[in-house]
Order: structure tokens, then C-alpha cells, then sequence
């Protein structure tokens, strides 16, 4: 029988559902389905294909005769499985920030730097979301004009904080539309109706976890240490799709209408920029689908060679789950 035998971990998680999901869609060869999680979602039944699979334990797991994972369990459960299941055989699709900076392990956007997979020592790890959708659009930018400088501001849905950040927005809205009290429980902050610049865990200099992906993981997959980047990142009060306002200074010039075109003949990338009729990314249109989108192109005036940007995917699509199964594609 051909296919692979593929166990998602972390299944029962809303980056592990849409990954079963893509598998499906995208009719990924697959001959064996395994689906874990952790031990309170053991038994549980998930759906492939029509038919029933039955969740398993992961700390009861052997990966033994694996032959992908497509892993989401979060950062500190990586760390403890994930060594295992490589020294067992299987090659590991890493969603978590685990091992990103790794030297040895590749940080992966397959429009980007797909050479990077055949360096794997079994073990590939998937981008932050918001990183993804980034390096997707600076590629082309990049190998037209070169790219001296970034500051990026995001603007990331609840869903980037899992299925209770997504169910704490529903109440809190729901909560503050019927005048009632609004506690956060999950996020650092009320996210019903309000924005707050607080993803991941402050760091010493400042700056959030989150902010500092963006700058090490972008660094890491163009391999340019020379790139100066910056960033802040928000949390908005939106379901799913993250959205970045991206300031680049190019190298050499480069028109608008030039990265307009550059753009939309690039892999992975839909260009929606009619300003005049009210066209450009939102992250509703992008709730379900496979691309970035990017608009809003246009020349910074502030400087002489500088472009501004607007750019929007679904996170939990083309920012986890859809680049963790095209690594495995091209694997």
C-alpha cells in the first residue's frame, strides 16, 4: 500500500485541526493516520476521511515506524518528545518555537528557502505565524532590490493564543455587549473591544517574545544577519487572519507598480491593491485560504528607498498547519 504513516501531534488543538484538515484538502499520501494529544484528550475520536481515529497518549506514544510528524503541542511538550520520536525514526514537522533557532535544525517557508529541508537531521520546524506571512512577501522585494531595513507592526487574531483565546473573545464580547463585567482569564488583557501591544512574555530589552521572532526566525530563514529589523506586536480583537503594517527600506529603488507586479507573479502571493475602490487585505477574506495577501503598496516618502506595506494571512492556515504540510510535500 503506498503513503506515508503520519501522526499529528497535538491533534485536538486548533493548529492540529486545521492540519488534519489540510492533509484531507490537499489529498497528502497518506496510509496510516495517528492522531495525539496529551492524556485528558485521550480516547476522544477525531474524524480522517470519514473514518473514526481514536486520539492517543502522547507521553504512551512510540513513534516507531512514523514516518512524518506534524507536531503543534506547544514549546515545552516539544522539548520533551520531540528528541524521542527523531531518535525513534520519524521526521518531525515542529509547529512550536522549540527549536527554531537551532543552528542545526532548518526554519522552513517552502516559497522562501526550500533548500533548507535537505539539511534536516530529522527534525524541520515550522516559522511563527506572523513571520511566515512576512518572509512570503520580502523574498521577491528582496531578491529585486535588496533589503537594508524592516519595522514591522502586527496586528494578530486571538486564534494566534489557541482555541480559549478564540472561546475568551466570544464571551467577553458577548459579556460587554449585554453590559455585563469583562475578566481576561486567558490573554494578559480584555480583548473584546480593545488592542493591547502584549504577545508572548517581555524580554530584558524591551521587547516581547514575539516581537523578537519576527526579528531572529526572519534573520535566519533569508540567512542575513545584516538585516536591521524591528517590531511591535498587538493583539486585535479578531477571530483568525494576522495583519502586518510592513515599512521596508530596499537597496535600490524600487516603483510601486514594480512591486506590484513582482508580487503577484510570486509564488504563495495575491496582490489586492485598488485603494480607489476600496480594495485591499482583510483578514476575514483571508479566513480559510491557502495565500498571503498583500496591498496597500505604496513609496515611503520619508526616505529615498522605501516601500510600505500591508499584509494579511490566516494564521492558523498558511501561518501553521498549510507551510507545516507543504515542508512535508516537498520532503
Amino acid at each position: 500500500m503506498q503513503g506515508y504513516k503520519v501522526a499529528v501531534v497535538g491533534a485536538t488543538g486548533a493548529v492540529g485541526q486545521e492540519m488534519i484538515r489540510i492533509v484531507e484538502q490537499r489529498k497528502f499520501p497518506v496510509r496510516e493516520m495517528r492522531f495525539v494529544a496529551s492524556e485528558r484528550s485521550k480516547g476522544k475520536i477525531l474524524k480522517f476521511l470519514g473514518e473514526d481515529v481514536e486520539v492517543e497518549n502522547l507521553s504512551e506514544f512510540s513513534f516507531r515506524g512514523i514516518d512524518i510528524v506534524l507536531s503543534s503541542p506547544g514549546a515545552s511538550v516539544s522539548k520533551e518528545y520531540v528528541p524521542r520520536a527523531v531518535k525513534e525514526g520519524a521526521i518531525v514537522i515542529d509547529n512550536t518555537s522549540a527549536f527554531r533557532m537551532e543552528p542545526d535544525v532548518p526554519l522552513v517557508v517552502p516559497e522562501v528557502n526550500p533548500h533548507a529541508i535537505g539539511k534536516h537531521k530529522g527534525l524541520i520546524a515550522n516559522p511563527n505565524c506572523s513571520t511566515i506571512q512576512l518572509v512570503v512577501v520580502l523574498k521577491p522585494i528582496r531578491e529585486e532590490a535588496g533589503i537594508k531595513r524592516i519595522v514591522i507592526s502586527t496586528y494578530q487574531a486571538a486564534s494566534g493564543a489557541g482555541s480559549p483565546a478564540m472561546e475568551e473573545l466570544r464571551e467577553q464580547t458577548r459579556s460587554s455587549l449585554a453590559g455585563e463585567d469583562v475578566e481576561a482569564k486567558v490573554l494578559p488583557s480584555r480583548i473584546a473591544f480593545n488592542v493591547f501591544p502584549h504577545i508572548d512574555v517581555f524580554l530584558d530589552n524591551g521587547y516581547t517574545k514575539e516581537e523578537m521572532k519576527l526579528v531572529d526566525e526572519t534573520r535566519k530563514i533569508m540567512e542575513d544577519d545584516s538585516i536591521r529589523i524591528t517590531a511591535t506586536a498587538a493583539r486585535v480583537p479578531v477571530f483568525i487572519g494576522h495583519s502586518e503594517s510592513v515599512n521596508v527600506e530596499t537597496e535600490k529603488n524600487l516603483e510601486p507598480a514594480e512591486a506590484r507586479k513582482i508580487l503577484s507573479e510570486a509564488p504563495g502571493i495575491v496582490v489586492v491593491d485598488e485603494p480607489s475602490k476600496d480594495k485591499y487585505p482583510v483578514p476575514v477574506d483571508s479566513a480559510g485560504m491557502d495565500e498571503v495577501f498583500v496591498g496597500r503598496i505604496r513609496k515611503d516618502e520619508s526616505i529615498e528607498n522605501g516601500l510600505n506595506l500591508w499584509i494579511v494571512s490566516d494564521n492558523l492556515r498558511k501561518g501553521a498547519a498549510l507551510n507545516a504540510v507543504q515542508i512535508a510535500e516537498n520532503l
